[in-house]
């Protein structure tokens, strides 16, 4: 065996060159993997560490134990406490400091008139903390506020909003305030946390404008003496607390803060990079598997002479994958140091395109570069295995034969198995999509469905290679298209590294333009209003609209209705639900509800309106009555006295104003519809309301259309990430096309030889690798957009089965087609080397060739 093994890594030194594709490809895979996991240790070391500097004072944390959590938050809405409490805390023995921490939403309104952040971090604003040690901000410039309209900035904020010391702008909070910025403050040594956004501003001032009354806070900090222990002094606070209060350790509350704004973001992050790195190795898959596929089949007959001189299968089976280790450990060692290169350079990146992350050292654990490494070679040897058993079966009279090229073509056995597997992929889909509901169902006939295109690869590859070659005349694009249908495995594994790639962008490209249709269709067919006043589409960010702006916008003689449509949290029966708080009356003005069972009219202060799926879910009906918790701990019976069929601009349950008050924290409206009186252009009316909000901190004023357009515009932001990402996995899969070209031009060396003997020219037989290059990454685009086609319609469907919105499917042509152009121009890329490679060729040697 160790005659085979050093036989087989001389052909490894002599023939470098076959395998560069293949240790490219893990190269960039194992890259990948690395710099996701480095740059996720180093985020959450710094998020870790950013906390635990600006807490550092912090000994524990006095708030209330009523909270609602509303599904897809991650702490709730939590009620207030008496700010006074701080005065009875700071007489507990072992405490040194209690002052009471006042916080609500203010967005700062840049020098230029546009908000600052916003758009998915949080916009905070809050008392400032004269005790140094209490508050996790410090100053870096300037002053504290003194005085009644002074304000602290974090320095991120003022950066990004053009403010300096001195510089007067706007406050929402929501209500326009004006402000003074008299400092600048950093958090934890940074210039803030991320994109998140901070006001402080004096304790009147904050409890004016972030409270219901004076008198709330939403908890006390509390600093303890010298000789006291954070769990020492929460036992100490316990007995002097109210009910319904808490105290817990700083650091406690550091790791909670953690989770909610790191946690959360940073689990999501590393995720969806984790996706395109398996994405990424997936590809890589099947073009390390054709590269040994081709590598084997070369060698047939160096292998039949290898067992006609005693090796044995077990011999040739592991000189095999002694190249694969060989080839994985270099290409996943090179991958490491690329994946620290990666992170290094996310971590330069991210700052520069406006996303500062907590500056620190990258953290470079063992377990981020065992497993890169580990999955490398796992991907490199396992996708060598079936080529390698190929080998060891080779007979020892195949040494007397003298072509060894592939020319092997479908089974009817992988032609019953890949039917098999695509019926088993419709029924399960159409069972998840169809009859029961189920995003694990339609995943699971995803799977099955993309093992059926990859089990029926070589079997559409010749009848996909006619018709695609079909309309292709001349001798060498003749040439192009035998040499494609010469080996329909090879054809179908270089392509299918390219479809998976493309099947993934069309899969989004379909579920964005989906969702952007889903927006469309929903403000159409709910908004019945002219214009929308509207804050940030997406995220937790801004503060919302003054809830003043409504009865403004009605006063102006071109608008008829104007209806705010604000947000509550209750617990209705016992489960977390957000509440729409608004005129029952206008909304219906406002907005298409369809049809009304019962009387929207009179809800008054203890009347709910519910949306005809929740009231479904829990029985409901005009007159059955529901009890709500509220956050301030308070339990009501309410009626139900209407039942509205449309659901998705409304919400799902609707109270009033009266109603709500009594248990509000900040009140804002995240959305006004405006309808404009009888004859009123739609400009003229647009410029009346532009005027009015211009007062209110100038919110955005949108048509309908505009209205649509800017909700889905995460969504564009999304798919350009995502294309991004996905570009390595393209990448892979051409360095894969090209490596088989140019295997493939060493096997038909000979051939190549006597087609420019006979009077073929350079140019021409470039154009016939181009040409061949072109038909198989066509195959593989075609093949990609189909199948993405096919699972983009199979997400919108289960999810729109799961959900209680309504999703539409929309299938996007014109950026199908460029997605399939791009994977065409791709593969005529793909052939430049190989093609060069081919031209300079010696006609001589080349016939001579054996």
């Amino acid at each position: 065996m160790n005659a085979a093994l050093r036989l087989s890594l001389s052909a490894l030194r002599a023939h470098k060159r076959r395998f560069v594709g293949t240790l490219t490809a893990i190269l960039l895979g194992v890259a990948f993997l690395t710099g996701t996991l480095v740059m996720g240790d180093t985020l959450r070391t710094s998020f870790d560490t950013l906390f635990g500097n600006a807490t550092s004072g912090t000994d524990a944390v006095v708030r209330s134990t009523s909270v609602v959590t509303v599904e897809g938050e991650s702490q709730g809405t939590r009620d207030s406490v008496p700010a006074s409490l701080a005065d009875r805390i700071a007489q507990v023995p072992g405490v040194a400091a209690a002052v009471p921490r006042i916080e609500g939403a203010g967005q700062l309104i840049g020098a230029d008139g546009e908000p600052v952040g916003g758009q998915g971090p949080p916009t905070l604003a809050g008392n400032w903390t004269e005790d140094a040690a209490l508050n996790p901000y410090a100053l870096a410039e300037g002053r504290a506020p003194e005085r009644s309209g002074e304000v602290v900035v974090n320095r991120g904020a003022a950066k990004s909003g053009d403010l300096a010391v001195g510089a007067t702008t706007l406050l929402r909070t929501p209500d326009p305030v004006r402000v003074t910025v008299v400092g600048l403050a950093t958090f934890g040594g940074a210039d803030g946390m991320g994109q998140v956004t901070y006001t402080g501003m004096t304790r009147a001032d904050a409890e004016k404008y972030l409270t219901p009354k004076p008198g709330d806070a939403s908890g006390i900090l509390v600093r303890a003496g010298p000789d006291t222990s954070q769990r020492e002094l929460v036992a100490a606070l316990a007995p002097v607390l109210p009910t319904g209060v808490e105290a817990i350790t700083g650091e406690q509350s550091a790791q909670e803060n953690t989770d909610m704004i790191a946690g959360q973001f940073l689990t999501l992050f590393t995720t969806f990079l984790l996706v395109f790195s398996g994405v990424a190795l997936l590809v890589s898959v099947f073009s390390i598997h054709n590269t040994f596929a081709i590598v084997v089949a070369q060698r047939t007959r160096e292998n039949a002479l290898l067992r006609a001189l005693g090796a044995s299968r077990r011999q040739i089976v592991g000189s095999t994958l002694v190249e694969a280790v060989a080839v994985g450990l270099v290409a996943s060692a090179a991958g490491l140091l690329g994946g620290i290169g990666v992170a290094a350079g996310l971590q330069a990146l991210f700052p520069a395109i406006g996303f500062p992350f907590p500056e620190g050292e990258l953290v470079i654990s063992a377990l981020s570069l065992a497993v890169p490494f580990a999955v490398g070679l796992l991907v490199c040897v396992g996708s060598a295995l079936l080529p390698a058993v190929k080998a060891g079966r080779t007979a020892p009279l195949a040494a007397l034969r003298e072509t060894a090229v592939d020319d092997s073509g479908a089974s009817r056995a992988r032609a019953l198995a890949g039917a098999g597997l695509l019926l088993a992929a419709v029924a399960v889909v159409l069972t998840g999509v169809l009859a029961t509901p189920s995003l694990w169902l339609a995943s699971a006939g995803a799977v099955l469905a993309l093992a059926a295109f990859v089990v029926l690869g070589p079997v559409a590859a010749s009848y996909a290679v006619r018709l695609l070659g079909g309309p292709l005349r001349g001798a060498n694009r003749g040439l192009a298209r035998r040499n494609a249908l010469r080996s329909p495995k090879r054809t179908a594994a270089t392509a299918t590294a390219l479809m998976i790639g493309v099947a993934v962008v069309s899969l989004f490209t379909v579920f964005g333009a989906s969702l952007k249709a889903t927006m469309d269709q929903t403000v159409s067919r709910s908004f019945a209003g002219d214009v929308a006043v509207s804050t940030p589409a997406f995220g937790a960010g801004g503060s919302g609209l003054s809830p003043r702006l409504a009865p403004a916008l009605v006063a102006l003689p071109d608008v008829e209705t104007a209806v705010g449509l604000g947000q509550g949290v209750a617990e209705v029966d016992g489960e977390g639900r957000a509440l729409t708080v608004t005129d029952p009356a206008a909304l219906a003005r406002a907005f298409d509800l369809g049809e009304v069972r019962g009387s929207l009219d009179a809800l008054g202060t203890d009347g709910i309106a519910v949306a005809d799926t929740e009231a479904g879910k829990s029985g409901l009906k005009p007159g059955s009555t529901t009890e709500l918790a509220f956050t301030d701990g308070t339990r009501r019976t309410f009626t139900v006295k209407a039942v509205y069929e449309q659901s998705e601009l409304a919400g799902e349950y609707v109270v009033t104003r009266e109603a709500w008050a009594p248990h509000r924290a900040q009140d804002s409206d995240r959305l006004v519809a405006v309808g404009f009186a009888d004859g009123v252009p739609a400009e003229a009316g647009k410029a009346a309301v532009a005027d009015v909000a211009a007062d209110y901190g100038n919110p955005e004023v949108q048509t309908r259309e505009e209205y649509a357009e800017s909700s889905a515009g995460g969504i564009d932001m999304m798919l350009t990430l995502v294309y991004a990402l996905l570009a390595l996995a393209v990448l892979i899969a051409l360095l894969g096309i090209a490596n088989t070209l140019t295997l493939a031009i060493h096997e038909r060396t000979r051939e190549l030889g006597l087609l420019r003997a006979v009077g073929q020219t350079r140019a021409q037989l470039k154009a016939m690798v181009r040409w061949e290059s072109v038909l198989v990454a066509a195959f593989g685009t075609a093949g990609g957009v189909l199948l993405g086609g096919f699972l983009g319609w199979v997400l919108v469907k289960a999810s729109d089965g799961a959900s209680d919105s309504a999703f539409a499917f929309a299938l996007p042509p014109l950026q199908l087609a460029v997605v399939a152009l791009v994977g065409l121009a791709a593969g005529a890329l793909a052939a430049w080397r190989p093609a060069r490679r081919a031209a300079r060729l010696d006609v001589l040697r080349a016939i001579a060739t054996e």
